[in-house]
C-alpha cells in the first residue's frame, strides 16, 4: 500500500487579520495543515470556520514570544508573518509597539526559523513614497518612504531577502471584503462613505497609488508556494496594473455605480498620507500571476458589504 506524502505546514503569525482571514481557509481548502498566532487585538472571530478542519491549530498569544513562535515554527515548511500594526496612522500613534511588531517580531521569527524553512513576506509598495510624475515605480527604484510604516516595513523586507530562501511582496491598497473587515483602507473607506454618506470631500485629490484585492493577495501567496525556486530571493510590486488611479478618479469609479455619490475637493487642509506614485507590476505578472478581482468588482463587492456593515468597528485606528 503507498504511503501519501505528509501534509506540508504553514504557520501564520497574525492570520487572524484582514489578509490572514482570507488566506488561511484558502490554505486548509488546498490541504495545507496551518498553524494561526495570533493576539487577536481586535475581537474579531473571522477563523471561526477553519475550526471544523482537522488540519487547522489556533495558538492565542503575542508574535514577540520567543517560547511561542519557537514551538509555531519548529516543523513549519513555509512561514508567513502577517503580525502587523499595518498603516501610517495607528504606526504613528504607536511607535514603539508597530517597532515592536513589526521588526523584533521578525527578529524573534528569523532567530528560530532554518535556512530551509521558506519565508513569504508581505510588505507595501508605500515605500516607494513620493514617485515621479509619469514614471511607474519598479522594484529597482530608490525606495523613500514618507511614514514610519513604510520605513519599518522595508527594514523588515531588508532582513527578510538578507536571510535568504525567502520571497517578499510589496503589496499595493489591499481592498474588499474580508471576514476581518477594515474600513480604514482607501477603497473600503471611499465606498463605505459613499454607501452610508453619499458624499465625500477629498484633499490633495491629485495623489495616485495602486490597488489590489485582498483575494488576489491570498492568490499570490498560493502561487508564490507553489513557484517558490524560481521566485525565491526577490521582492515583487503585487497590484492591479490597470488600477494606477488618483483618489478622484477613484471616486469617479464608485459613482458608476452609485450616482448620487457626491464629490467636493476642498482647496484647503492637507491628507496626512503624503504616498503618491504609480507602480509597475510586471515582474509578478511574467511568473505568471495575474489578480482576477477588478476594481469595479470589488467595489460590487463592497457595496453589498457595507449594506450589512452599518458600524464603524471594522478600523485598525
Amino acid at each position: 500500500m503507498k504511503k501519501t506524502a505528509p501534509k506540508k505546514k504553514v504557520t501564520v503569525t497574525g492570520g487572524a487579520g484582514y489578509i490572514g482571514s482570507i488566506l488561511v481557509p484558502t490554505l486548509l481548502r488546498e490541504g495545507f495543515r496551518v498553524q494561526v498566532l495570533d493576539n487577536f487585538m481586535y475581537g474579531q472571530t473571522s477563523l471561526l470556520e477553519c475550526c471544523s478542519f482537522p488540519d487547522f491549530e489556533i495558538l492565542r498569544g503575542d508574535a514577540r514570544d520567543e517560547r511561542l513562535v519557537k514551538e509555531c515554527v519548529a516543523d513549519a515548511d513555509y512561514i508567513i508573518p502577517l503580525a502587523c500594526l499595518t498603516g501610517a496612522p495607528i504606526c504613528d500613534r504607536n511607535p514603539a509597539e508597530a517597532k515592536g511588531v513589526i521588526l523584533d517580531a521578525l527578529d524573534v521569527i528569523l532567530k528560530f526559523r532554518s535556512k530551509d524553512q521558506r519565508l513569504i513576506y508581505p510588505t507595501t509598495n508605500s515605500g516607494y513614497g513620493l514617485g515621479e510624475k509619469g514614471r511607474y515605480c519598479t522594484e529597482k527604484t530608490p525606495l523613500r518612504p514618507v511614514s514610519l510604516y513604510g520605513r519599518l516595513k522595508n527594514a523588515a523586507e531588508e532582513k527578510i531577502l538578507a536571510a535568504g530562501n525567502s520571497v517578499s511582496f510589496r503589496l499595493a491598497t489591499a481592498f474588499g471584503v474580508s471576514p476581518r473587515m477594515r474600513l480604514d483602507l482607501l477603497v473600503n473607506d471611499f465606498t463605505y462613505r459613499a454607501v452610508t454618506d453619499r458624499f465625500i470631500v477629498l484633499f490633495e485629490a491629485h495623489f495616485k497609488r495602486n490597488f489590489i484585492h485582498v483575494r488576489d493577495v491570498s492568490r499570490a501567496f498560493m502561487h508564490a508556494m507553489a513557484n517558490f525556486d524560481r521566485m525565491k530571493g526577490e521582492a515583487y510590486n503585487l497590484g492591479l496594473s490597470d488600477a494606477n488611479l488618483s483618489k478622484m478618479e477613484l471616486c469617479l469609479e464608485i459613482k458608476k455605480q452609485l450616482p448620487e455619490f457626491y464629490i467636493s475637493e476642498s482647496a484647503i487642509g492637507k491628507d496626512p498620507d503624503k504616498r503618491d506614485y504609480i507602480v509597475s507590476n510586471s515582474k509578478i505578472e511574467k511568473t505568471g500571476f495575474k489578480p482576477e478581482v477588478s476594481l469595479q468588482n470589488g467595489i460590487t463587492e463592497l457595496i453589498k458589504g457595507f449594506r450589512i456593515i452599518k458600524r464603524n468597528q471594522y478600523s485598525n485606528v
